[in-house]
Order: structure tokens, then sequence, then C-alpha cells
């Protein structure tokens, strides 16, 4: 049974999904390094390898991490980007400098309704009211949602007037200049909305507090939606309150308030240590709303979910498949960075995000019951070593006995669901992601491909617009009768089929860009 989407639905779903393959293919190796950056240059890691302490290697690894930092502090921008690169049809260029337009304006507009409203809050709180710095500007922290929005805008925006004209005094600012300029004045209003809608989510999540901080169901509760939130920057806003505010809860220690989560076990962890009575009291509760869950997600169920989208790719496929779903895998196994993996069926195959919102809910609901006691806030397998194997009285074996029920059970599911509904989750399109036998492939001829390509689709005249996704063209057509099929395959392409009377794909497998370039220069000459 194949799961269907209306088709106009089907299509956006696949074209916005396609956009976002951009800045995953760039996060997902940087987040590797940046990971291991981050965990060699940590106090606790260096105290127990003493070679880490040289000082030319730590400056490399700092360097490192700042200047990967960087790309993950600006993912909403490289969202904004890539979506308005891959949604727009018409002078993409054009799209992606308007989504950077939008999105300064965006966060620009919501800091003024935040200062004229009042609630511009005070930078050391501000991040358990969702706020924070964005460029140089204290806004909402919307973080990927912002860039979204910003790209999507602009790609409207980009095809709907790249060619206005205005009357003749106007005229100057016609046309490409007109899109960046329209785009900049929708974006008013939608940051002016924004923040309305964002206090009403703020005190929804303020409201449900006693949903997940209950004793039996609260960690699965937490963790279900703080994955649910993670596509709208909610997640922040969802994670600040319960580590710093009465949300949390108070915890009386030595005869000392600490109110949220993190607050006491900072206390307990670091200054009191294994040997407290309070760490027998107090950190399986605590941990159990940071590190542990993480690390089911990071250690187990993310490699699970990885080897189900690898054991479900067509035959063929597999190689290609494997290195996409590695790279994401150990991004989050040694950087502790999710999005990802979880971007690459979120918006590809969201039923599988339905899936692992629900198995998260469940098989993270054991945690309240075990008496695990692993700190601190991430979920890498440094972590695990430094906080879970090297600290006393943390019942690590209690999680990797869970984190195994998880990979066991995560990987059945996935499995099942990505066959059952026929998704199209990495290496699992169509058709074959493999080189093709053709001299002109294997010779990389990627100009002679396309010109038979061209003159197979009709010749110019017949091409309206051409779009390439992972492996194949896609190609909008004048006159679908003047194709000539047998002249298409003589490109060396591995398959043609029409989703449509006036649209056909063209398989070329992985190179397909490099034949769309080319395609595209011969339309243009």
């Amino acid at each position: 049974m194949k799961f269907k989407f209306p088709k106009s639905w089907k299509d956006g779903i696949q074209t916005f999904g396609r956009s976002l393959l951009l800045p995953i293919a760039l996060l997902a190796p940087i987040g590797m390094v940046m990971g291991i950056a981050n965990a060699l240059t940590q106090s606790y890691m260096i105290e127990r390898l003493p070679f880490l302490s040289n000082g030319t290697l730590q400056t490399v690894l700092s360097s490192l991490k700042s200047i990967t930092q960087i790309l993950f502090n600006n993912i909403p921008l490289l969202f904004a980007m890539g979506v308005a690169n891959g949604v727009a049809k018409k002078e993409k260029g054009l799209a992606v400098f308007a989504a950077v337009v939008s999105y300064l304006t965006l966060n620009a507009t919501m800091n003024v309704y935040l200062s004229v409203s009042g609630t511009l809050a005070e930078a050391a709180v501000a991040s358990q009211v969702g706020q924070g710095s964005v460029l140089g500007i204290q806004t909402l922290k919307i973080e990927s949602l912002g860039g979204i929005i910003s790209g999507l805008l602009a790609a409207k925006v980009c095809d709907r007037f790249y060619r206005v004209e205005f009357p003749l005094a106007f005229a100057f600012f016609g046309g490409k200049k007109s899109v960046p300029i329209i785009t900049f004045l929708l974006t008013i209003p939608i940051g002016l909305i924004i923040p309305v809608f964002w206090e009403v989510f703020n005190k929804i999540l303020m409201s449900m507090s006693w949903i997940f901080m209950n004793d039996y169901f609260g960690t699965g509760s937490y963790y279900m939606l703080n994955r649910a939130l993670i596509p709208f920057g909610l997640h922040h806003v969802l994670s600040s309150t319960v580590r710093f505010t009465e949300v949390g809860g108070s915890y009386l220690i030595n005869g000392t308030e600490y109110v949220g989560i993190l607050n006491a076990l900072n206390e307990v962890l670091f200054n009191l240590g294994p040997s407290s009575p309070y760490w027998a009291e107090l950190m399986p509760k605590l941990t159990g709303y940071l590190a542990v869950p993480q690390m089911l997600t990071t250690l187990f169920r993310f490699p699970a979910i990885g080897l189900a989208m690898y054991h479900t790719s067509f035959t063929k496929n597999k190689k290609i498949a494997k290195a996409v779903i590695i790279t994401c895998v150990m991004t989050a196994f040694l950087g502790n960075i999710t999005e990802p993996l979880e971007f690459s069926f979120l918006f590809i195959a969201p039923q599988l995000f339905v899936v692992y919102l629900i198995l998260s809910f469940f098989l993270t609901i054991p945690i309240s019951f075990l008496n695990i006691s692993i700190g601190y806030i991430r979920g890498t397998i440094f972590d695990f070593g430094i906080f879970g194997l090297l600290y006393e009285n943390t019942n690590w074996i209690q999680l990797v006995i869970l984190g195994i029920i998880n990979f066991v059970v995560f990987y059945y599911a996935f499995k099942y669901f990505i066959k059952r509904w026929n998704l199209e989750t990495p290496g699992r399109e169509s058709f074959d992601l493999v080189e093709s036998s053709s001299e002109l492939l294997k010779t990389r001829n990627y100009p002679e491909m396309a010109r038979l390509a061209v003159e197979g689709l009709g010749g110019k005249a017949n091409i309206l617009g051409v779009e390439n996704c992972i492996s194949r063209l896609r190609v909008d057509l004048d006159d679908p009768s003047l194709v000539d099929q047998e002249k298409i395959r003589e490109s060396g392409c591995t398959g043609i089929f029409f989703p449509s009377e006036k649209h056909i794909h063209v398989v070329f497998g992985p190179h397909v860009e490099f034949v769309k370039n080319e395609v595209d220069d011969l339309l243009k000459a």
C-alpha cells in the first residue's frame, strides 16, 4: 500500500523537501567536525586525557569549533537561502538575495514589536522567554521556521513579480529590482504577527507544565514535545522554561532553593558529586530531562533509523544512500546535532516524523523508573563516556539496556513503515541511482548528454522549464507529442517517465546536476 497525498500537496512537499538538501548537506559533515572539536576542548575531557592540554592542539581545536559554530548559529539564514533557491522557479539567485533581505527584516521587525510592546526581555533571562540575539538583533528565536518563512516568501514573490512593470515615474524599481522591495514590505506584517502567536504558544507551553513534569509519563511527554517543536524553533522555549524557571520545579539542597532543572543539576553534579545523598535523590529525575533521553536518540535511535533506511534502500542505490545516512547519523553521534537526519524525513516523509514522535514518547517513559543518573545536557558518545562511565553511581548499564531496546524497536518500526507506505527515503527513489553503462556518462561528456536530451525533448522551444532533484531532470513541456524517447535514451539516461501530461522526468543518477547545468547553458544560448 502506498501512502498518498493529493498531487498538488505531494509536489509541493517534495519541492520544499528538496530545497533543504543543500543546507542539510552542508551541516552534516560540518556538524561532525564541530562535535569532535567541542568534545576535545572540554575541561573534563582534558583532565582525563592529558595530551589534549597541548597548547597548539587546543588552539587548532578551538579555532575549528569557532569556525564551524558560526554556521550552526545561523542555520535559519542557511535555510532561508536554501528554500528560496529550491522553491523559486525563475531567477533563483534573485530569490536567494530577497530571502536574506526578508530574514533580516523579519528579525528587526520582531525586535521592534518586542520593544514597543514592552516585552523585550533582559539579556540574562531572554532565553527563558524564547528570545535571543540573531545577527546582533535581540529578537524571538524562532530558529529554522524564520528562515523557512523568508525563503518561501522570497521564492513566491520572485516568481510572481520579477517581470512586473511600474508606471514611468517608478519604472526604475520594476522588474527584478522590485522583488527584494516587495519581499521587504510583505515581511513587515509577518514580523508583527508572529510575536502575537508566539506569546500564545508560550502561555500554552507554560500551562502544560503539569503534563511533562509528571512523575510517571512526564519525561516521555516532555521529550516528544521537544522533538515536535524543532521545526518551529519552539523547542528552545520549552527547554529553557524547564531548565531555568519554576516550570521545572524547585529543589531544596542543603538549605538553598534551586529553581529549574539545570540549576539544581549543576549544584549536584559539579559541586556535591556522586557521594552526596542528593545524587541518589535528585539526579535520576533531573537527568531524565537533559542528557539521558538525548543519548537514547543520538546513540541508539538514530543508528537504528539510519540502518533501517539503508536496509530498505534499493540494492543498486545502497552505495550512495550509505554515504548520506552515515554522515547524518555520525553528526548526531559525535556532535549532538540531530537536525540533518530529522529534517531528512520530516519534510520528505512526514509520516515517519509522526512515528518518530510516538515512539519517542513511549520509549522515553522507562527513564523515570530506571534510576539512571547520567549528566550533563548533551547526548554524544563523549558525554556518555565522561559522565556515564567515569562518574560513579550513574547506572549507565541501565541506559545501555534501554538503548538496545530502543534500537530494536526503532529499527523494525521504521523499516516496516518505510516499506508499508513506500516512502522515498534515501536510496528509495523509483529508479536506480547508479552510473549508467553509457560511454557518455563514463567519460562525463555532459555537454553532449545535454544536447541529445534537449533534442529528444523536442528542442529548446518545447522546453518551458527545467529543474533537477537528486537524480532526475524535471522538465515542463509545451507539446509532449514532440518528445523522442529514443533520442533521449541516447544521452545516457537510465529512465524516462511522465508523471503528468506535460511534465517529464529523465533519470541521470547522481550526476544529474551537471547535466542540468549544461541544459541551462543550451537553453540560454
